[in-house]
């Protein structure tokens, strides 16, 4: 059942042309409540009413149950108890109760009658109990919470990175009421759910499609009311039977406020309300706040309004593993720290984040790829959970104008990719592990692609993030790829780009691990003696990996090998986006880089640790996103005298103007002598082109040799600067 949204929850004032409801009564249960282990006494017994929970541990709700220093270490399942009181309904009068977030199944009992057993973290849950609180007005609530620990096989449980199999997440257990819980009264109809999706739009006409699931107490005639903004625009009568009434309807609005990304405008929102009146009174409504735009992929390539977009982006992961404990402002903050990066995209990794998520990156003008949160492997019994929560997904998140794409299932084989040691095992089992059909690729994901798409005709869903072409998509989809760290040379993007060009349409991860400014509880003391397992176990360092790439024992100390680590992953973060920019629509659509943060403490692919410190690689991710870049081949990391270079120059504008007239300018500069070149010409909007290209005989003098770019075009000014070093071969 949708909530009418109050101006405390949303932070939205009630539009001025509404009464007073009737269905205003709301209990909100957070706050203390008694929690205990389960087991088969306790459930006999601690159902009914009268049970003394005195001695019961006391938490908050919402919240986790591992909040509480008592099970920090437990795996539930978990019994809470909460009593409250509230009068009796009246008469025509239903009230009901609702669970907005359960970490992950739950069985339900309002005094020691059982109600349901909701399954799913993310999604909302209600139950009659008007005749419950009709008997008296003091109730008890009981629910027993189950979270199953993670496993490394096949994962029985949509829970996402929540509980991964690397890092903090392995060993983390999110059991809990995390989700605000209440009880509403509503009159004798009630809005179950209600879904918006705007499914074309210009500057005439917004075309919203409209769904709402009504639960009646009996048979009756209703009329049902549209409200935009507080304004009535249509009203209808309708026949309902009793129990659950599906019905959809659609919406043309006049001369619409388009909602626009932030690289191409505002973000006008708009609140769209259903009324249910009963005998001319308000039974119930719900709201949902929306943004009129028009969404369009071709070939990877996203349009907003007939407008494309070079997605620049990063990987999203959850504010922090214990979801609950975040505030409002911590879980905002990451999408303004995207914002302010110059990001046009993030990809909700692996999870449904919480509303705070969604809210901002409507406001702010960023756009969101949505993943369902399947990852990894998924055993077989997963798949009638999946589908119904892929349905309850759409319906709770459908009318967040920022999400312009959903995806089933992310890496579906991708623990197995992780497992395998070595750079030329892990390529080879996972290309080869790509070519054989699998239940996860070949039916799961298309259930889960099935009833998403279902549901919402507005929005393309792709099957599976990560999955290299194989039958029957000899197309693939979005890749996820790894030069420069688990395979190859950071080189090797701009090499496989050439050969196999659908590979590098969109890439949805990339990236290489550091090490956080932020503390970790982690013995330095004996360096270069250090505990890598523990390393990895406990902060999924991929310490293999890191023996490769940067060594620990090359360092002198743990600082210097974190900065060792940074200063890598900033040198991987801003050639490989350098790259795939100056491939901008051909045929690169965009990126998302992994990742932008972390949950918990960790050795990661972040470029905001989990104090939210910036990585240096942060800064080579702001300075490679700007608007206008000016950037040539990266050169060799040495070069010798004598050495002839031949390196092109480019210029990418994201503006939606000309730049003209232009001018770019080249400084090579070493030791005791430097030389320029300038290139002319204009810029078109929204391309990439090529300035030139400069050629140089590397000179005799040994040391640093420089590259110092310069781009103008009236008021824009862009710089950028390489630098290699010049040797002599060895002997």
């Amino acid at each position: 059942m949708e909530r009418s949204p109050t101006s405390a929850q949303s932070g939205v004032a009630r539009p001025s042309c509404r009464r007073v409801p009737a269905y205003a009564l709301r209990v909100d249960l957070a706050g203390s409540w008694r929690v205990a282990p389960a087991d088969d006494d306790l459930r006999r017994d601690a159902i009914a009413a009268d049970h003394d929970d005195s001695s019961w541990d006391q938490v908050t709700v919402p919240g986790h149950w591992r909040s509480h220093p008592a099970h920090a270490g437990a795996d539930g399942p978990m019994l809470y108890r909460r009593s409250f009181a509230i009068d009796p309904p009246a008469a025509g009068r239903r009230r009901w109760i609702t669970f907005d977030g359960i970490f992950y199944q739950a069985d339900v009992w309002l005094d020691g009658a059982y109600l349901g057993d909701p399954e799913g973290y993310f999604v909302p849950h209600t139950f009659d109990v008007t005749a419950l609180t009709r008997l008296g007005h003091e109730h008890v609530l009981a629910v027993e919470v189950s979270c199953p620990a993670a496993t490394t096989g096949p994962r029985r449980a949509v829970t996402g990175v929540f509980q991964d199999s690397i890092g903090a997440a392995a060993t983390w257990n999110p059991g809990g009421i995390w989700a605000p819980v209440t009880v509403v009264e509503t009159g004798p109809v009630s809005v179950e759910r209600f879904r918006v999706l705007c499914r074309d739009t210009d500057e005439t006409r917004a075309h919203v499609l409209l769904y709402a699931r009504l639960d009646s107490d009996e048979s009756r005639h209703v009329r049902i009311r549209t409200l935009v903004d507080g304004r009535p625009v249509a009203e209808v009568e309708r026949s309902l039977a009793t129990g659950s009434n599906d019905l959809d309807w659609s919406l043309d609005i006049e001369a619409p406020r388009l909602w626009w990304p932030r690289a191409l405008g505002e973000q006008p929102l708009t609140d769209i309300t259903v009324e249910v009146l009963v005998e001319g009174a308000i039974s119930h409504a719900a709201s949902r706040r929306t943004g009129l735009r028009e969404v369009a992929w071709n070939r990877w390539t996203c349009a907003i309004n007939g407008e494309r977009l070079f997605l620049k982006g990063a990987n999203l992961l959850p504010t922090r593993l214990d979801l609950a404990a975040a505030t409002p402002d911590e879980v905002r903050r990451d999408v303004e720290s995207a914002a302010e990066a110059g990001l046009d995209l993030l990809r909700v990794h692996g999870h449904v984040a919480r509303p705070e998520i969604y809210d901002a990156a409507d406001e702010l003008g960023v756009l969101l790829i949505q993943d369902f949160p399947l990852t990894g492997r998924q055993a077989r019994s997963v798949r009638g959970q999946a589908v119904e929560q892929a349905r309850n997904a759409v319906d709770l998140l459908g009318h967040h104008p920022s999400i312009a794409m959903w995806i089933a299932h992310d890496d579906p084989g991708g623990e197995d990719d992780r497992a395998a040691t070595g750079q030329a095992r892990r390529g080879l089992r996972r290309v080869l592990g790509h070519q054989v059909p699998t239940w996860n690729r070949s039916v799961l994901d298309r259930w889960v692609k099935r009833a998403i798409e279902k549901q919402d005709g507005t929005r393309p869903c792709v099957p599976h993030s990560g999955s290299l072409p194989h039958l029957p998509q000899l197309d693939g989809t979005d890749s996820h790829l790894s030069f420069g760290w688990r395979s190859g040379d950071i080189r090797d993007l701009e090499r496989v780009a050439k050969r196999i060009p659908r590979l590098v349409r969109f890439v949805s991860e990339f990236g290489a691990q550091s090490v956080p400014d932020s503390p970790l509880d982690v013995d330095t003391s004996r360096w270069p003696e250090i505990d890598h397992d523990r390393l990895g176990s406990t902060f999924g360092a991929e310490m293999d990996v890191f023996a490769q790439r940067v060594p620990p024992a090359d360092a002198e100390s743990w600082d210097a090998w974190r900065n060792a680590t940074q200063t890598y992953q900033a040198e991987l973060v801003r050639y490989q986006i350098e790259t795939l920019r100056r491939l901008k629509y051909r045929p690169t659509g965009g990126f998302t880089l992994h990742a932008l943060n972390d949950p918990a403490p960790a050795i990661s692919y972040s470029v905001l640790d989990h104090d939210r410190v910036p990585k240096k690689s942060f800064h080579a991710l702001v300075r490679a996103c700007v608007p206008v870049l000016v950037m040539m081949d990266r050169p060799p990391d040495l070069v010798v005298q004598g050495d002839h270079l031949r390196l092109a120059v480019h210029v990418v504008n994201d503006l939606r103007c000309e730049l003209a007239p232009a001018l770019v300018q080249v400084i090579a500069r070493w030791g005791g002598g430097e030389r320029s070149w300038a290139f002319g010409g204009d810029v078109p909007a929204d391309e990439c082109i090529k300035a030139g290209r400069i050629e140089l005989d590397v000179p005799e003098t040994l040391g640093a040799l420089t590259f110092d770019l310069r781009f103008t075009a009236g008021d824009v000014v862009a710089t950028n600067h390489y630098t290699t070093a010049v040797t002599i071969l060895p002997d």
